[in-house]
């Protein structure tokens, strides 16, 4: 099979400016605090993944879908911050290493490398990209995917192997797993292009099976399935339609297809695997990413930035200018989904306080735009938070800055407040910065602004880990 010609990354808005990808990796202590300081009772690293790829994409490069995973860490400890970064080093990435230029091309190309290009062992298969989002379950950094394998990886960033999730995965699982605060268990899925096209599982706090992998009815349909959210009681799952269809693919189309005929449909299933799964039916909505649900006494309630007017479908870029902020109503004794939008602005990666998962909660920060349009779709120049209850919007405006996802840290001091952190890039001169804002009033000056020695691509998911929480 001729592999496509590398592409012309200029013309990529993912692939220039703040996305621009960098190839040094480096270890540097005690940073530079430009402005207020670090809070002294935090103790723990903040760490996210994003695409970086390491040579000129081949055929295409579509965000936020590919890209070699690149995860920058900001340990902090006694007001002092120490920054990391390092590339997930899969085989992929290691042969191409050795070639000096790309070898697998682009997901929606259509096309595979050969034993020729890749090896007898490599040829054929697709890459792995764990590049978008990192986890910490049974004392384990997870470097995670969309649709290919996971990774562990150590404390200082080395790449480990495979994670499997306790045998039941081993193709990997999707990019947004929930760990549930009181039990520790953790809850995923995985979705495929083909039987069984989507399935879920829950993992023990010791990294071993409880439940799964358990098989959803699709209707063979491939729904893509980016993300999900679970309750105290409950999984649930929203296919929207969103369809991987090789038939298009064969024809010279996208992997990626839009099909609004094809409706939303939202599957309540009980975490026991005992009783029913109640399946639910709207008119067809996007959703990337979900915030937080909870079980009522009609049934879940679900919240969720979501896009309904998606043009011309899942173009590269995916996403359209403006979203909605919406609870999602699901009543055990009807089929309907009920949405109810509570803020429309252009924004994305809704974070809660983590402690909250799967309970109801006051407040949900997400990246958004204020007075700059021009950004590429997952950047924004400030942080929105959104009042659940009131829906009472407090937004921190960056001054000339390209922000990221922000990320909840609790503060040790208190059982609910804590602060929000998120890298920053200055778009002037491309210097970047680790950024910390009060959670009670994101609208305030930042607490701290850290200077990262050098400049950190815009990204996609992090998490923060608690110090001691990591095994060795």
């Amino acid at each position: 099979m001729t592999l496509p010609p590398p592409i012309d990354i200029t013309k990529n808005p993912h692939l220039t400016g703040a996305f621009e990808p960098i190839q040094t990796e480096i270890a540097v202590d005690d940073l530079e605090v430009v402005q207020g300081a670090i809070p002294t009772d935090l103790s723990g690293t903040y760490l996210r993944n994003g695409p970086n790829p390491r040579f000129t994409p081949l055929g295409a490069y579509v965000y936020p879908m590919e890209g070699d995973g690149m995860i920058h860490a900001i340990t902090l400890e006694d007001g002092k911050a120490n920054y990391r970064n390092s590339y997930v080093r899969t085989p992929m990435l290691e042969v191409e290493e050795k070639a000096g230029h790309a070898l697998w091309p682009s997901i929606m190309s259509g096309a595979l490398p050969g034993p020729e290009d890749v090896g007898q062992d490599l040829a054929w298969t697709f890459r792995d990209m764990p590049s978008i989002n990192v986890a910490c379950h049974h004392g384990t950094l997870i470097a995670l995917a969309e649709t290919t394998k996971s990774y562990r990886i150590s404390p200082l960033l080395a790449t480990l192997d495979v994670e499997d999730f306790g045998g039941a995965f081993p193709q990997g699982a999707a990019a947004h797993p929930k760990i549930d605060p009181a039990t520790g268990e953790l809850i995923t899925f995985t979705y495929n292009i083909e039987a069984p096209f989507l399935q879920w599982l829950v993992l023990n706090p010791d990294g071993t099976v409880k439940s799964g992998p358990n098989t959803v009815d699709t209707g063979n349909i491939a729904y893509m399935v980016h993300d999900f959210a679970i309750t105290k009681t409950k999984i649930v799952l929203s296919l929207n339609p969103a369809v991987l269809d090789m038939a298009a693919v064969a024809s010279g189309g996208s992997m990626l297809q839009w099909k609004p005929d094809l409706g939303s449909k939202i599957a309540v299933i009980p975490r026991s695997g005992q009783g029913p799964t109640i399946w639910h039916d709207g008119d067809p909505f996007w959703v990337w990413h979900f915030a937080n649900a909870f079980d009522t006494q009609e049934g879940v309630e679900v919240q969720a930035v979501t896009w309904t007017n998606l043009g011309g479908g899942l173009a590269p870029g995916f996403a359209p200018p403006k979203a909605a902020f919406e609870t999602i109503t699901l009543n055990d004794r009807s089929s309907n989904i009920k949405r109810n939008s509570i803020a429309e602005r252009p924004m994305e990666f809704p974070r809660i306080d983590d402690r909250l998962t799967g309970l109801p909660h006051r407040q949900v920060a997400v990246g958004a735009r204020g007075t700059v349009d021009s950004l590429p779709t997952g950047a924004f120049d400030g942080v929105l938070t959104i009042d659940t209850q009131t829906g009472t919007e407090t937004f921190y405006q960056s001054d000339g800055m390209s922000l990221g996802e922000p990320c909840f840290v609790p503060s040790p001091q208190s059982e609910t407040d804590g602060y929000y952190v998120t890298f920053a890039t200055k778009l002037s001169d491309m210097t970047s910065y680790f950024v910390v804002l009060a959670s009670d009033d994101v609208s305030q000056e930042p607490i701290a602004t850290v200077k990262i020695p050098q400049r950190v691509p815009m990204g996609l998911h992090g998490a923060w880990v608690p110090s001691g929480s990591i095994g060795s």
